[in-house]
């Protein structure tokens, strides 16, 4: 039997953690004497304080720990205890190199001239244009992809001529920011006439007076260039007339590289 002390020696477990782990009956002493309260440990229980030891190391919880312990001879549960942690940890992997991406970007924004980091916003009228539309509530924004799939899907018999310029569109019909069941519609301009499809839909769009900026890079700049719009449209006399859209120069179909994109954001408006 071995001394709280030497036992803390021997596992490499402090004895402030010991009394916890006898607390919490995660690993409890061989014997404790009632009249001292001193603890003592059998030498068989080192194989559990190095087993709490390796599970605390992949990243358990003291519950996740206990509960790992009691199936220790269970390989099909561990296993799929194991997989769920290691999925858990990928996950927050993930989540730490977003978030070291946008602190580059930050950085690389903040060491560029100010007049660099500022965007140009104009305005201007798109003329009236025939499109080509697809329209459905989606799960969330990131999901828009799937209305252009659609869209591929259904006209690829068609022998659609693309119109001129030719215009990739996407319309965000909510009044709101939505976290969920966003209202997205995708337009590509087109030449001539055809028949609508399950989901595709022919229809004339008229003329609208915009407040656009371009910008070129990832899509998550599109909060600073609402702003500037916003406060474009503010400083110039302007209020807003409708429902904003993105009108994609480079997208994902063109390339594959974040940095090669080229969205133009345009804010339908009016004078006041």
């Amino acid at each position: 039997m071995f001394k709280i002390g030497e036992f803390s020696k021997l596992s490499r477990i402090s004895i402030r953690m010991l009394r916890h782990y006898d607390e919490i009956g995660l690993l409890v002493p061989e014997e404790t004497d009632p009249w001292t309260g001193y603890r003592r440990y059998a030498a068989a229980q080192l194989m559990t304080a190095n087993r709490i030891t390796a599970l605390r190391g992949l990243g358990f919880s003291l519950a996740e720990t206990a509960a790992l312990l009691a199936c220790w001879e269970d390989r099909t549960a561990m296993e799929t205890r194991l997989l769920a942690q290691r999925a858990a940890v990928e996950a927050s992997i993930q989540e730490a190199l977003d978030r070291l991406r946008l602190l580059d970007t930050t950085i690389e924004r903040l060491r560029k001239d100010e007049k660099q980091m500022n965007y140009d916003v104009t305005i201007k009228t798109l003329p009236e244009r025939q499109v080509a539309s697809v329209r459905q509530i989606l799960p969330c924004y990131d999901r828009e992809g799937d209305l252009w799939h659609i869209f591929v899907r259904e006209t690829a018999l068609l022998h659609i001529q693309d119109g001129d310029p030719a215009l990739c569109i996407s319309v965000y019909h909510d009044g709101e920011y939505k976290e969920a069941d966003v209202d997205v519609e995708i337009q590509k301009t087109v030449k001539g006439t055809y028949p609508d499809t399950e989901h595709v839909k022919f229809k004339t769009i008229p003329p609208v007076t915009v407040a656009s900026a371009t910008f070129q890079g990832p899509y998550r700049q599109i909060g600073e260039v609402n702003q500037a719009v916003a406060s474009w449209v503010e400083d110039n006399g302007y209020a807003f007339d409708g429902l904003f859209f993105n009108i994609y120069h480079v997208s994902p179909h063109e390339t594959r590289n974040p940095e090669e994109f080229v969205t133009e954001v345009c804010y339908p408006v009016r004078k006041r």
